[in-house]
């Protein structure tokens, strides 16, 4: 088996190889000619100023409280950086629905997985003082490194952890976090995730590496991420009203609540709430709170090459390398091509690309974008979050705006998409057999179970039902019969992409011998087998 799968990677490896190459033929004179883009044009663009900016933000502003008003968000803060400069910042609306405490330009949101351009810069400057190379092995520089496949542990390069092809399936062991485990134990469970493409072939998103991305950085430096990000960038970008951590984010003084829209309405979320640590073990992928004051500075160095206040934080080869495409991403009907870099991601635009992205936590939605040539740049932090954020189309909006683009209504186009998306998650809801098979006396089901990912959990019944115990903080989730073997999961609070269900299988004892969560399984890793006692 060992032979076949590195064979197998092998030859996916040179086919991967010749899509790189054809992507490369595809985007190089793009990279070395500013006029690049879909429908690339010829014509010289003229940076707007003066009355005509003005006429731009004016109407920009119509649209931005227009959109948040369909929507239903509650507060909203919007900086624009053009050049070296603030040109536009304003915040609308107030932290919490139904309160009248506003939003403010220094308001705290969580900025979720916009912070990974922060851990993909702490490695840029690492390179830039030579402790390592984006070409090096991961494994030379951290031996218990593991991936899946032995081939692939022994190829998989540092600019590998966050160019986001690792063949892993999408998100994999991003439950872990809400079960309470630690960023080392998340870290070694990569090891257990089967690939579902080849190493380097598709796309598909994950946080875990940028825990192996900050353990590198550690490792050469004796700090902690947060002590890293501190003192390499927030403090030198001045950003001091931005922190790293659940409590200074709960116990700030002028901070938003977050929201959810459920049943059409929009809710409000407690401050302290289950889960809510998760954003924070995944810090290196998306634990920073800020304010548009202290992202606009980010914004700044973004666009001046790594250059802030005229000190240099990051060599413009490196910013170059960080900002240009490594994975091409899956095309979406009616959307130019995009390309997955280094934490950013480059977007086919007319007359100059787009690098962005975007984040969510829960309850709150952020969008970075800037057009490097251009040096012009935004960034929309609202405290909703929804499938299709407003912040996203806000940015995409603005660019069209100041590039003298035809008007294109890119809310209006997500709502739709949104409300296709609900429908479709509709008709997907299971509908329980008839007639119900019985289950097994609930007994039989009870016992610890475990997977090499989550480690041991606990089936136990009581009052006449089962519950399932999991990880380091004993997150409970109830059980009610379905049918035959099969139970539903309860899981208030907690985010569910696929079904909720407990499957039982029998063994010749006539006792459940292993339980699949559906819901854990995405990645291979939510089969538990019973421990014999």
């Amino acid at each position: 088996m060992g032979r076949f799968l590195k064979k197998k990677y092998r030859s996916f490896e040179r086919l991967s190889i010749v899509v790189i190459l054809l992507a490369g033929i595809l985007t190089v004179s793009s990279l070395s000619n500013p006029l690049h883009g879909f429908a690339q044009t010829k014509t010289q663009f003229q940076q707007p100023d003066g009355e005509k900016i003005k006429q731009i933000l004016a109407h920009f502003e119509e649209y931005a409280e227009k959109g948040m008003k369909e929507r239903g968000i509650p507060g909203m803060a919007i900086a624009i950086v053009q050049g070296d400069k603030i040109i536009y910042k304003k915040a609308f609306g107030v932290k919490k629905i139904g309160g009248n405490d506003p939003v403010t330009e220094r308001t705290i949101f969580q900025i979720g997985s916009t912070s990974k351009a922060f851990t993909s810069a702490l490695l840029a400057m690492l390179v830039d003082e030579g402790k390592f190379h984006w070409d090096d092995r991961v494994i030379d520089n951290l031996p218990d490194f593991r991936m899946y496949d032995p081939w692939v542990t022994r190829e998989f390069r540092v600019k590998d952890l966050m160019a986001q092809h690792s063949g892993m399936p999408s998100h994999s062991g991003d439950d872990q976090s809400f079960l309470g485990f630690g960023r080392e134990h998340i870290i070694r469970s990569i090891r257990y995730i089967k690939p579902v493409s080849s190493f380097r072939l598709e796309y598909a998103y994950q946080n875990n590496l940028f825990l192996v991305a900050a353990k590198l950085a550690r490792k050469y430096t004796g700090k902690s991420w947060e002590e890293n990000i501190k003192e390499r960038i927030l403090l030198p970008l001045d950003m001091s009203e931005s922190t790293m951590d659940s409590k200074s984010f709960l116990e700030a003084e002028d901070v938003v609540y977050s929201h959810k829209k459920t049943g059409g309405k929009v809710i409000s979320l407690p401050m302290e709430r289950p889960y809510f640590e998760w954003t924070y073990i995944y810090g290196p992928a998306g634990g920073i709170n800020s304010n548009i004051i202290d992202m606009a500075k980010w914004l700044r160095m973004q666009l001046n090459g790594g250059v802030f206040n005229s000190k240099r934080l990051v060599s413009e080869k490196n910013m170059e390398f960080m900002h240009s495409p490594k994975t091409i991403m899956v095309r979406e009907k009616n959307q130019p091509m995009q390309y997955y870099c280094q934490a950013w991601i480059y977007r086919e635009y007319n007359p100059y690309p787009i690098i962005w992205h975007n984040g969510g936590t829960l309850g709150i939605n952020t969008m970075v974008a800037l057009v490097p040539e251009a040096k012009v740049g935004i960034v929309v932090l609202a405290n909703m979050t929804d499938a299709f954020p407003l912040s996203d189309q806000l940015a995409y909006r603005f660019f069209d705006m100041y590039f003298d683009k035809p008007a294109r209504d890119w809310n209006a186009e997500a709502i739709v998409q949104a409300a296709k998306l609900e429908g479709k998650s509709m008709e997907k809801t299971p509908k329980r057999p008839s007639p119900v098979t019985p289950a097994m006396p609930l007994a039989d089901y009870t016992g610890d179970y475990r997977s090499d990912m989550f480690g041991k959990i606990t089936v136990s019944e009581k009052n006449a039902s089962l519950c399932i115990t999991i990880g380091p903080e004993n997150v409970k989730f109830p059980l009610q019969h379905w049918s035959g073997n099969v139970f539903s999961v309860a899981t208030p609070g907690f985010i569910i992409a696929d079904e909720k269900f407990a499957s039982f299988q029998v063994g010749p004892d006539g006792k459940a011998s292993e339980v699949t969560i559906a819901f854990l399984n995405g990645c291979g890793c939510g089969i538990f087998r019973r421990v014999n006692k």
